[in-house]
């Protein structure tokens, strides 16, 4: 199994920081986060604010993306949905139950 995504994150950063010969407490004032942010992401912990890292990633000249992948969950889901075993919030009910 692969790095998870705060470590992959973790490995981008580090590398980035470094090609750019940046120390983290000079990447913290550039990118308006404290030193401590910038070791936690570094370090791949688990819990970390979205502004923050995007205000970080962005002083370092990255992205962070969403793409549409095919995990074994994601392909269950779409399963259930295509065959109506899964509805979304607040969409009727159109299968044969029958009420009182």
């Amino acid at each position: 199994m692969g790095k998870s995504f705060p470590d992959q994150l973790a490995t981008e950063v580090r590398a980035r920081r470094a090609s750019l010969r940046l120390g983290q407490r000079e990447l913290a004032e550039l990118a308006g986060v404290s030193e401590r942010f910038v070791r936690f992401v570094e370090q791949g912990k688990r819990t970390v604010q979205l502004d923050s890292l995007l205000a970080l990633l962005d002083t370092l000249g990255l992205e962070l993306q969403v793409q549409t992948r095919t995990s074994a969950a994601a392909r269950a889901l779409a399963g259930q949905r295509a065959s109506g075993e899964l509805r979304a919030p607040g969409e009727p009910d159109h299968g044969t139950d029958v009420g009182p």
